[in-house]
């Protein structure tokens, strides 16, 4: 991997960077209310066209360089460290950024829009970076993942996605995959409750199997709730009302960019149902992909998602781009904005769901010559 690219996963820490740019923003131009939509505007139409300026990065690095990107010491430490810094990083912006929020002069249109801002960065910094933590071997990395999460109250994420989702993925059982024709605000607050309930489901068959009961220190789940409780205790002692609104009202909103990025992620893929009624393993053939450079250095490869799925454990430095997966026309700051717009969505996306299952236009035949083998 060249240095350039080592160097460009940095740039997640932009995002942290967004939330005092706008309340200096707010300050310099008399605007409060108007500049607190700054991180939105930055994320959502300036990171666009930066992406579709700079174009595609399907470059994968070969077998024996990917080994070396995870087994080198010092270059595995690089990456790893940079997504263990996500932490202190959320945990500050968050803290400030609720300080500033109770001390600031919002009218309506400021409060909407730094709340907003601030979820979509938890999304980004928080979720975004956990996902790719409670996937690995280490104690301290799934840990880091868990405080992660529960700094947006969406701890269930960390056993709901990992032995519910990549289980049940592109198929109806998995909440988070959305159907074809379904639209972003129909799958949405069905994605949140269902995967919130399953998450409690999950660890208590888990400790059923172990013949634990469910309400008892051994719940990690139960953990992650008493930590998040607490939270919402400190912002309020230390900020007041306002300060465990704020706090809760954050976490609402990067739950749903998650659930937003889901929608784009699986929309409208299936996997097969075989002659002995169980699916087909899971492949690279069921998550879209996008190879779009910045977004990607922004997202820690997030949009190498058909790979991911394909090999979950896999660190995202050595990530591949699989030029059969489905691949999306832009990335996922574009998608996003396009999804909450179904109308759009389904005019622009849905023919390549189709194209992807009948073997026509763009990918079509991989598609189908992936199917037969």
């Amino acid at each position: 991997m060249p240095l350039w690219k080592r160097l460009g996963f940095l740039f997640v820490f932009v995002v942290p960077a967004l939330m005092p740019a706008a309340a200096w923003l707010g300050m310099r131009s008399g605007q409060p209310d108007l500049m607190a939509w700054f991180p939105l505007f930055f994320l959502f139409v300036l990171l666009p066209v930066a992406d579709y300026a700079l174009g595609h990065d399907p470059r994968n690095p070969t077998p024996d360089k990917a080994r070396a990107l995870e087994a080198d010491g010092v270059s595995a430490m690089w990456f790893k460290t940079m997504t263990l810094a996500a932490l202190p990083a959320q945990l500050g912006v968050m803290a400030w950024s609720g300080w500033h929020f109770v001390h600031a002069d919002f009218g309506v249109v400021g409060i909407a829009g730094w709340l907003l801002s601030q979820g979509i960065v938890g999304g980004v910094l928080a979720i975004n970076v956990a996902h790719e933590l409670i996937h690995k071997d280490t104690a301290l990395e799934r840990i880091a993942g868990g405080l992660l999460l529960t700094s947006v109250g969406y701890h269930g994420f960390k056993i709901e996605h990992v032995r519910g989702h990549h289980v049940h993925v592109s198929t109806p059982e998995d909440a988070s995959s959305a159907r074809f024709g379904q639209s972003l605000w129909h799958f949405l607050p069905r994605a949140l409750l269902r995967n919130a309930a399953n998450a409690w489901t999950l660890e208590a068959q888990r400790l059923a199997k172990q013949g634990r009961h469910w309400w008892s220190a051994d719940n990690e789940l139960l953990r992650w709730s008493a930590l998040w409780l607490a939270l919402i205790a400190v912002f309020a002692l230390w900020l007041g009302p306002a300060g465990a609104a704020y706090f809760l009202a954050q976490g609402f909103f990067a739950a749903c960019a998650l659930e937003i990025i889901n929608y784009i992620e699986h929309y409208g893929l299936e996997r097969r149902t075989l002659a002995d009624g169980r699916y087909e393993r899971t492949t690279h053939l069921h998550s879209w992909n996008s190879d779009y450079l910045l977004s990607n250095l922004l997202l820690f490869h997030l949009q190498r998602h058909s790979d991911h799925h394909e090999t979950p454990r896999r660190r995202y430095q050595s990530l591949l781009h699989h030029d059969d997966s489905p691949q999306l026309p832009g990335g996922y700051a574009a998608m996003f904005l396009l999804a909450l717009c179904p109308p759009l969505w389904f005019r622009i996306v849905d023919p390549r769901v189709r194209s992807f299952r009948d073997g026509t236009g763009a990918h079509g035949a991989q598609a189908t010559s992936a199917d037969g083998a």
